[in-house]
């Protein structure tokens, strides 16, 4: 089963990643796209991604998982169009890692020196246990991280941060047509699976097939929205997300 977070539309490698892919061959109905509009920040991304993670984990009932730590959905990098903060990256690895699965972690794209080795070492030590300070040790490549030197930066005052696209109308529904994908999946892993007959297999795929069509549509409506008190907040509500987590931010 693979779940995939990433930025779609827009000229933005066109072509992958559409929300009505459903795999192909033996891995058909086992994959699951989560196509995302420029400058989505902290509180909407944790939001999306836990509601989403949190069925599919359910259902699906991973023995294992191979999670991939893609360092270019943080602002400021070179490519990723993205605004996510590495703490609230790594509050997805903290919340995955909580299922108490057997757990790969890998590193992926990220193209800002400095954004990129913050963002691995806090998640390294989030999964060793290891509490790092926000101030960074003397290094060779200290001066790549002025003038704060800080491994939290703030991203407001380094201009990163563009505006999000992803409204929390879109955001709503992205979160219920990707749910509502989740219900082609056959079964787990574990549950004998059978055959689904030829005639119903072309009903799913018509249906599957609008989805992406009915999200289109609907951004493309909502496209002028965006809503002021959504703006610049995420810092106070990723606080709130730790806090209900149990303040592990304090213990890891």
């Amino acid at each position: 089963m693979t779940v995939s977070f990433h930025k779609y539309g827009e000229g933005f490698f066109p072509f992958t990643g559409r929300l009505d892919e459903r795999g192909d061959g033996k891995g058909k109905y086992f994959a699951l796209n989560v196509p995302l509009r420029s400058g989505i920040r902290d509180h909407n991304y944790l939001r999306l991604f836990k509601a989403i993670m949190e069925p599919t984990i359910m259902k699906f009932r991973p023995t294992a998982i191979v999670l991939q730590c893609g360092a270019d959905s943080l602002a400021g990098d070179r490519l990723g169009p993205f605004n996510l903060s590495i703490k609230a990256h790594g509050e997805c690895v903290r919340f995955i890692k909580s299922y108490g699965l057997p757990l790969l972690v890998l590193g992926g794209g990220g193209y800002r020196q400095s954004s990129v080795a913050r963002c691995w070492a806090y998640e390294t030590g989030i999964l060793t246990g290891i509490y790092l300070p926000n101030d960074l040790p003397q290094n060779s490549y200290y001066e790549y991280y002025g003038p704060e030197y800080k491994l939290h930066p703030d991203l407001k005052s380094e201009n990163h941060e563009m505006k999000d696209a992803n409204t929390p109308t879109i955001i709503e529904r992205i979160r219920i047509l990707t749910l509502e994908k989740l219900r082609y999946l056959n079964g787990a892993p574990s549950v004998q699976m059978q055959e689904i007959p030829p005639d119903l297999m072309g009903v799913k795929e018509d249906e599957e097939r609008t989805l992406q069509e009915r999200l289109e549509e609907e951004i493309g409506a909502l496209s002028g929205e965006y809503r002021k008190d959504s703006k610049l907040r995420d810092d106070d509500l990723l606080s709130e997300e730790v806090t209900r987590a149990g303040k592990t931010s304090q213990r890891y």
